[in-house]
């Protein structure tokens, strides 16, 4: 009964044996990398709007002079070489405004009404990046002749990131071959075909900025000059 029990041990303990040769084996058989590229671009479109407003008394002449502050921008901008198709300004916003009046103690009594208060923007979209990026920055001048122009920062974008983006997906997966076939060769085998290839997320960052990347991808609109890249994960079989 023993040698019977001996045997069929034996047997169990030549199967695990095999079995994790096998195993061994199939893990061997795989190759796992991360391939990656990068590309250095510039912004071929700007994106600049900044906005003014008016406060009186009377509706009428609040408004009024909120125009009279919309033809001299418009005025402003196309004698700097804007074209006329890339000014938009917006509708009129009316904001009523008080001020509430207290007793000495802080207690409320009543709120005055001290006037309208008007808002307009204006936004410039163009392909001509230098030359509106440098109007944001002399819009200085406008204030100089009395109206008061808030300036937010342009935004820069790219219209061809389709293009940027294959061409980087074709890098890094070549430099995900060409890592898998290093470790194949140094291994004393040769790459076989591939199983498996995942896409990473494709990023925008500011060129030489330490910006940070995002798990749902960066995507950088304040920076002009730009670097975009990706990272592809690629499964092969090793022979």
């Amino acid at each position: 009964m023993s040698s019977v029990i001996l045997g069929i041990c034996g047997i169990i303990a030549f199967a695990l044996i095999g079995n994790a040769y096998k195993y061994r084996s199939k893990t061997m058989e795989t190759i796992v990398v991360t391939g990656l590229a990068e590309k250095d671009f510039n912004s071929d479109l700007i994106v600049w709007s900044g906005s003014y407003s008016r406060k009186s008394l009377d509706l009428k002449e609040a408004y009024s002079i909120l125009k009279a502050d919309e033809n001299s921008i418009r005025s402003y901008l196309l004698k700097k070489g804007i074209n006329a198709s890339e000014l938009q300004f917006s509708s009129v916003m009316i904001n009523k405004e008080f001020s509430q009046q207290t007793r000495a103690n802080g207690q409320y009594m009543s709120q005055e009404f001290t006037g309208y208060n008007l808002t307009q923007s204006v936004t410039i979209e163009s392909k001509e990046v230098e030359k509106v990026d440098k109007i944001s920055r002399e819009v200085g001048e406008l204030i100089q002749s009395g109206i008061e122009f808030n300036s937010s920062a342009p935004m820069f974008y790219n219209t061809k990131l389709n293009q940027v983006k294959m061409e980087l997906l074709g890098k890094a997966s070549a430099d995900a071959r060409a890592r898998a076939e290093t470790i194949a060769k140094n291994a004393g085998g040769s790459l076989g075909e591939l199983k498996k290839a995942t896409m990473g997320i494709f990023q925008i960052t500011g060129k030489n900025s330490n910006e940070d990347f995002s798990y749902g991808g960066a995507f950088n609109t304040s920076n002009k000059f730009k670097t975009g890249s990706i990272t592809i994960k690629m499964e092969f079989k090793a022979d």
